[in-house]
């Protein structure tokens, strides 16, 4: 643990103007308010802040934020309040105690079914002030790097997943590769140690055959950098376990598949020496075709910028090099926090450097993923459109004006159109790259010129998800969907409230809807119609609510009909030989008969009953062997004058607006009444609906589907058995 001058000391080396009192004010209230509280691995518990703080004195780090570290967890763990901070340490340290404290109170609850409002919340509390990142992830290393002490297996296992899907991703967003580096490495430690200590004993072996080998080549490497004039430091590097394991999953290759365990890094003084560097090192060396990135002319979007060639050098090794300056070396290494210095007389972050150095704006990755969590969506929809944001490595592509948009490898001309604005993106009807026309299905490559073609209206085809990686565009189409969809639903059910109302002699218009919005435990009439056209509400519960005792089939007309269903009743529809008296008739529910069809009668065994069957019903195949239990059915003369029946139709659908409304008309205006209807099978063009619809006979079916299939939206109709 860092003693008290220690620490004051590593700030003033790099800010000679440090806040001494305030850092010693800092410090010894730490230790006062922490007490006698314990860590799990029994040392007191304010060594934890001291150490979080140290993490961030090796960034170089404004005072501020130091003393942010030392009182990051004495709002939660300690009486101490908000406004106590504010008069001891201002307003200014005061809010960002309070910003760490929020992201601290969410990962307590960080369950898996809640992480995805907690990264929301998350993610725009240090979408404001980069620095109340910077101390959560000093915080989570010293964390994981004391992880062995926790006895609950479960509980490593939950922290080391959070540390590699939101803070390893987080650290890289803002490019801070050593502190992301570290995290991978220790939470790959617990989550697969197995595959880690392989990895590790295949790296030694290696270094005992290869270890000479990369000092020499690093030499050749500079020895020919420094014929050309151009002074340089080169170093090998070797790739860590968890690169390696990733790299291994992502390509499924073997380990002795593995070109580029180790590395080559190229210092050099200016950013002409860089390029200068990579023409000595081609005429060298055979360069490996495609594997060339400037990401100096075009800086990722953590700022991170540096010359990537990959050649076959000295003694025929294939050799990865990356050539960068100095100051753009400790960028990648930083990253945000390689830009905290002096300007006027005072030590802070600096943006104007920043800019200088060739970067952006060090939270614009954190505010392209506030852009995702607008969108909303469901838990598990939010935690991969995040995932995909922080995770995928660029291609940069342009607009037909010369504007540079940076996007994920891999990613595709919706994607583009999104990045652009979301209103972009869902009239794009169709792309030119490079001034040829392309299917939206093209992976975009580096250099590429895009133009979006569009629409007048938005129209988003709900396949377009698998034409696009970035969470961005994922979360628009799926929130566009969500609303269209609602509002295919709503109006499917008031379509179907309406027809059943009629079909009861009652008119909707004429009564409050109230007993049924409180009933069903819905807010609004657009939402207890939705419920009703996504199949978890019925038309007639909805008619009960309103008018108990009365149902849906109680026609306006004297000649009343009943249901054939109606077990007590069903003696009356149906006659035949060999009927036992007192036996009890029902019909089957896959193959739903009505009036009209041809049908046969299974007596079941164990005294339940006659099932009553279509002829052609699949389930009769069970019953061949069995003929004593067939009986020859016929319908009654009663059962076709004053009988319903529900029957079960399958509909293939155009995918377009308004069809379903159409659907529902059509049924109407033939006097049916619609019971049930789901949708599923949704595609690009079309979709498959169930619908139960009550009906006199086979005849008045065989209309109901006759002009369903007039309609031209409607592909294919079939009675549908289960």
């Amino acid at each position: 643990m860092l003693r008290q001058f220690e620490l004051i000391e590593k700030v003033r080396s790099y800010d000679p103007t440090a806040d001494e009192a305030l850092l010693n004010r800092a410090y010894v209230y730490a230790m006062r308010m922490h007490g006698a509280q314990k860590r799990a691995s029994g040392d007191p518990y304010f060594a934890h802040p001291i150490e979080v703080a140290g993490i961030l004195t090796d960034y170089r780090l404004d005072t501020e934020t130091i003393v942010t570290a030392l009182l990051h967890d004495v709002i939660e763990d300690t009486p101490v309040t908000r406004a106590e901070i504010d008069e001891l340490f201002g307003s200014e340290i005061g809010e960002l105690v309070e910003g760490v404290t929020k992201l601290s109170k969410l990962e307590l609850s960080s369950e898996h079914l809640r992480q995805a409002e907690n990264l929301r919340k998350f993610i725009l509390a240090i979408s404001r002030d980069v620095r109340v990142l910077l101390v959560k992830l000093a915080d989570r290393l010293h964390n994981m790097r004391t992880l062995g002490f926790i006895t609950s297996p479960a509980k490593r296992e939950r922290i080391a997943r959070e540390t590699l899907d939101i803070y390893a991703p987080l650290a890289r967003s803002i490019g801070v590769h050593r502190i992301c580096t570290e995290l991978e490495e220790l939470a790959f430690e617990h989550l697969n140690p197995v595959a880690r200590d392989a990895i590790n004993r295949r790296l030694e072996t290696l270094r005992q055959q290869q270890g000479g080998a990369v000092s020499l080549v690093s030499g050749e490497i500079a020895e020919r950098l420094e014929e050309g004039g151009i002074p340089a430091r080169v170093f090998g590097r070797e790739k860590n376990a968890y690169s390696i394991w990733r790299k291994l999953q992502r390509k499924s290759i073997g380990f002795s598949q593995l070109s580029d365990i180790y590395a080559f890094r190229v210092i050099v003084d200016s950013e002409d020496d860089c390029y200068r560097a990579l023409g000595v090192i081609h005429r060298a060396w055979p360069s490996i075709p495609e594997r060339f990135k400037d990401f100096i002319s075009t800086p990722k979007r953590n700022n991170y910028r540096s010359l990537h060639t990959t050649v076959v050098g000295p003694r025929g090794m294939r050799i990865e090099m990356q050539i960068r300056t100095e100051a753009m070396d400790r960028v990648a290494e930083e990253g945000v926090a390689a830009h905290w210095r002096y300007k006027d007389k005072s030590y802070g972050f600096d943006l104007e450097h920043q800019k200088a150095a060739g970067g952006r704006d060090p939270l614009v990755n954190l505010r392209h993923l506030v852009q995702v969590l607008e969108h909303g969506g469901d838990a598990e929809e939010l935690m991969e459109h995040a995932k995909l944001e922080m995770f995928l490595d660029q291609a940069f592509v342009f607009t037909p004006k010369g504007r540079l948009v940076s996007l994920p490898t891999g990613a595709m001309p919706l994607d583009f159109a999104y990045a652009l604005h979301t209103d972009i993106g869902d009239t794009c009807i169709g792309v030119k790259i490079n001034g040829e026309l392309k299917p939206l299905r093209t992976v975009l490559q580096n250099g590429d010129v895009v133009e979006v073609i569009r629409g007048g209206k938005p129209v988003v085809p709900p396949d377009w998800r698998s034409i696009t990686i970035t969470g961005r565009a994922r979360s628009a189409i799926r929130r566009h969907i969500r609303q269209t969809e609602k509002e295919e639903f709503t109006r499917l059910g008031r379509a179907t409230v309406d027809q059943t109302f009629e079909a009861a002699g009652k008119s909707r218009k004429d009564v409050s809807l109230r007993p049924a919005l409180d009933r069903f435990g819905v807010a609004t009439e657009d939402e207890l119609f939705s419920a009703v056209g996504r199949g978890r509400v019925s038309p007639p519960q909805v008619l009960e609510a309103l008018f108990p005792g009365l149902k849906a089939e109680e026609r306006k007309a004297a000649t009343a009909r009943h249901r054939i269903e109606d077990g007590k009743a069903a003696k009356l529809y149906v006659r035949g030989g060999g009927l036992t008296p007192g036996v009890s008739i029902h019909f089957h529910e896959g193959c739903s008969p009505v009036p009209g069809d041809r049908i046969v009668g299974i007596l079941e065994e164990d005294g339940k009953g006659l099932t009553v069957h279509t002829i052609d019903c699949d389930s009769l195949a069970a019953f061949e062997d069995r003929e004593e239990a067939w009986r020859d059915l016929q319908w009654t003369p009663e059962a076709e004058r004053n009988s319903i029946a529900r029957a079960k139709l399958i509909a293939t659908i155009r995918n377009a607006p308004g069809v379903l409304g159409q659907v529902c008309t059509i049924i109407g205006e033939a006097g049916g009444n619609i019971v049930q209807l789901r949708m599923h099978h949704r595609q690009n063009d079309f979709f498959d609906v169930d619908i139960d619809v009550d009906v006199n006979d086979a005849r008045h079916l065989t209309h109901i589907a006759a002009a369903l299939r007039a309609n031209p939206s409607v592909e294919t109709v079939d009675r549908r058995k289960v």
